[in-house]
């Protein structure tokens, strides 16, 4: 039979498109069970069908995750280019990686990452021109990479340096303690602990930790009760003196200090993430009981050092951007206080001491700057920074002659810099050299309009020289929450989007800290929606600009950039092709049950108050996915060992999301194993899945190949 050669060239063009675009089928999504859960808020009656997928451990919910796993793998593997990204990330991470490095006496400590390691090395070595030796290598505590090392202080007469490990991405950690000199690891093991870490004096330390949970309940139960215990080095644990508890505030995070010279204790208290109130204990007088210095829970304060019996504070206390001022322990009123440095129009970041030097680092427009003080307040001189980005570090003992610090932006990679005190010089230290051309890209930082008429900064980043004609695969990212500010970084994972013409933007939405404590909570509470409309107005931005389309927008998140992806993509689900939403809080009633998310309820509101609930019930991702809608291609991704953001959140919204979905948009979850909240002490193996993934969906669903590169 003769063949018309017009049909085998249709045929020919529709068979080389499909293998870069995504099939237009409609996909018959695994059954998830519904229940008849329901709860009633102030006379609205509230459907929960998915409420038994909260129960992690269950056999139910453990099949429910491998068919899901199975129906995503399914389809990710179909991708014809995933492989091509894998191996292209891999060669932009097969370079070594500095950060981190800070003085120990005569010693140097600092982390390095060589190439495809999973885990960051600690180095040590004595003196600027010591040979570095491995000092913890966390790769040998597991075979799979699951198990992360954080440091956690250094007692102040340089001798012993405390560690804790995590596994599997888990927020509870276990406590050791490494003679310094010999790096030999001491007996002592402290379990239990989160958010926590070393506060020296004498011959040991104190620290935080919660009781030992239930068999089954640990990564999902409220936790509570946290303690502060004394732990003398060389003891068991069951010997560590109780310093401080509250039995009536279950809900209740307690962090010790103690100042350089072990004259002071702090205990810092506070019920949620913003906000503290603290304690005072006057070690050189013996005093037993503790006094009240900052009362709670409105402000923070950051005590930075003690002064001639004086303490130096950080605090928005009366400075929505932050001020040090001089307080008296033994007449702590505010009327009493002196200020040392006044609050400026940008927000003070942080404050440390060095060589008796103060120090005060600062946003301006998210970029960091930072500025050498006399204790007294004398400004003697800016830190110069190599260019506009982000620095952080710098600080030490009074006895330091300098010091190291952090620095990176967008297209500069992460470099250790040591600080000299004297000359006001920085040089580098260690310097990372990528295997990309980093000149080839450029950053600009652009004001857009929100909503409400309110000014909102974005860096955009992509190679120089990008025409504007609408055509670029966007990846719109922001955070927006807790005062966190989002700042430039370095990402190696950024540079696959580049290279093929893409534009990554960051706007820094309100929520976050970049404008001190107004834009905090211009987008928290009830102002919450200002986010999610900045980040609304972003979109718009990008496309009215033609830096891309609706066609090649995605948006992503994590946590609570998770929840804002959410909220965004069920509220405008007409402006985006992607939606990547990460560990995020997608049930807004009910994140307060688990783990720490009581401590959340200061940003978000309170679910079971009626002046709340109206706020959340409106924006919760959950419970505004609506029937008959196409939503964007969506890739949930989550973490069975994440018990931050506890995966029944992604669970039930993705449910929800196949089951409402209408259209041929994808709608799925990515569930890593043996993994915590989002990169969060994850293996470097399994950061580069997941990365993979995320590009090879987001491209794919575009109808976009990614270039062919080779290593540099």
């Amino acid at each position: 039979m003769k063949t018309n050669p017009l049909i085998s060239m249709i045929a020919l063009c529709v068979l080389l498109f499909s293998q870069c675009t995504s099939p237009i089928v409609k996909l018959n999504y695994p059954q998830t069970k519904k229940g008849t859960q329901t709860d009633t808020y102030f006379g609205t009656v509230v459907a929960d069908p998915y409420r038994w997928l909260e129960n992690d451990t269950s056999a139910e919910t453990k099949e429910w995750v491998k068919t899901e796993q199975a129906f995503t793998e399914d389809y990710l593997s179909k991708i014809p280019f995933r492989e091509k990204i894998r191996n292209r990330y891999k060669d932009l991470l097969s370079y070594d990686k500095y950060f981190g490095a800070f003085k120990a006496g005569e010693y140097i400590i600092f982390t390095k990452q060589e190439g495809l390691q999973n885990q960051s090395v600690y180095y040590i070595q004595k003196g600027l021109d010591g040979e570095a030796k491995v000092l913890i290598d966390p790769n040998k505590l597991s075979d799979d990479g699951s198990v992360s090392v954080a440091l956690d202080g250094v007692s102040n007469d340089k001798k012993y340096l405390a560690y804790h490990i995590n596994k599997g991405g888990s927020d509870w950690s276990t406590m050791y303690i490494l003679e310094i000199a010999t790096q030999k690891k001491l007996d002592d093991q402290l379990e239990w602990l989160k958010f926590g870490g070393s506060a020296w004096q004498g011959p040991g330390f104190y620290y935080s930790r919660y009781d030992k949970p239930a068999p089954g309940t640990e990564l999902s139960a409220k936790s509570e009760y946290q303690k502060i215990y004394y732990h003398k080095v060389g003891d068991k644990q069951e010997k560590d003196v109780l310093i401080f508890e509250d039995k009536a505030h279950p809900q209740m995070y307690f962090y010790p200090q103690v100042t350089e010279d072990e004259n002071c204790l702090f205990i810092y208290k506070t019920p949620r993430t913003d906000g503290a109130e603290v304690l005072f204990r006057n070690l050189a007088g013996k005093q037993k009981d503790f006094t009240l210095l900052f009362k709670g829970y409105d402000f923070n304060y950051s005590v930075i050092n003690d002064v001639s019996d004086k303490l130096l504070v950080n605090t928005n206390d009366g400075a929505g951007n932050y001020r040090v001022v001089l307080v008296d322990p033994k007449n702590p009123d505010r009327k009493n206080w002196k200020v040392i440095i006044p609050e400026k129009t940008e927000k003070l970041e942080s404050a440390s001491t060095l060589g008796g030097k103060l120090f005060a680092s600062y946003l301006k427009d998210a970029s960091t700057r930072i500025y050498q003080y006399k204790t007294d307040g004398t400004l003697e001189h800016e830190v110069p920074l190599p260019s506009i980005g982000s620095a952080s570090g710098i600080g030490g003992w009074n006895t330091d002659s300098y010091s190291f610090y952090d620095f990176s932006s967008f297209t500069y990679p992460m470099c250790i810099y040591r600080y000299d005190i004297t000359t006001g010089k920085s040089e580098v230290f260690r310097k990372a050299t990528p295997n990309a051309n980093v000149d080839d890209f450029e950053t600009e930082q652009v004001f857009y309009t929100s909503k409400d008429g309110t000014k909102i900064p974005m860096f955009l980043v992509h190679k120089k020289g990008i025409k504007l004609d609408g055509s670029h695969p966007t990846l719109l990212y922001a955070y927006g929450g807790f005062g966190v500010s989002s700042t430039p970084y370095f990402s190696n994972t950024k540079i696959i989007l580049y290279e093929n013409d893409g534009v990554f933007a960051m706007p820094n939405i309100r929520g976050g800290g970049e404008y001190g404590e107004k834009w905090h909570k211009g987008g928290n509470l009830l102002n919450k929606q200002n986010c999610f409309d900045d980040f609304i107005a972003a979109a718009e931005y990008l496309i009215e600009k033609k830096y891309t389309s609706k066609e090649k927008l995605a948006i992503n998140g994590g946590s609570n950039g998770g929840l804002l992806v959410g909220a965004v993509m069920t509220q405008r689900p007409d402006l985006f092709k992607v939606a990547l939403p990460e560990v995020g809080v997608m049930d807004m009633l009910r994140f307060q049950k688990f783990t720490v998310g009581w401590g959340w309820q200061v940003e978000y509101g309170y679910p079971d108050s009626a002046k709340y609930f109206p706020v959340l019930y409106k924006y919760s991702p959950l419970h505004n996915i609506r029937d008959s809608v196409e939503y964007p291609a969506t890739l949930v991704m989550t973490a069975d060992h994440d018990d931050r953001v506890v995966p029944a959140h992604s669970f039930k919204f993705i449910s929800t999301l196949q089951e409402k979905q209408k259209g041929t948009n994808p709608v799925l979850i990515r569930i890593e194993i043996n993994q915590g909240h989002g990169a969060s002490g994850a293996s470097l193996g399994k950061i580069i899945e997941s990365e993979t993934d995320k590009w090879a969906f987001m491209f794919y669903n575009m109808g976009i190949e990614p270039k062919e590169y080779k290593k540099k």
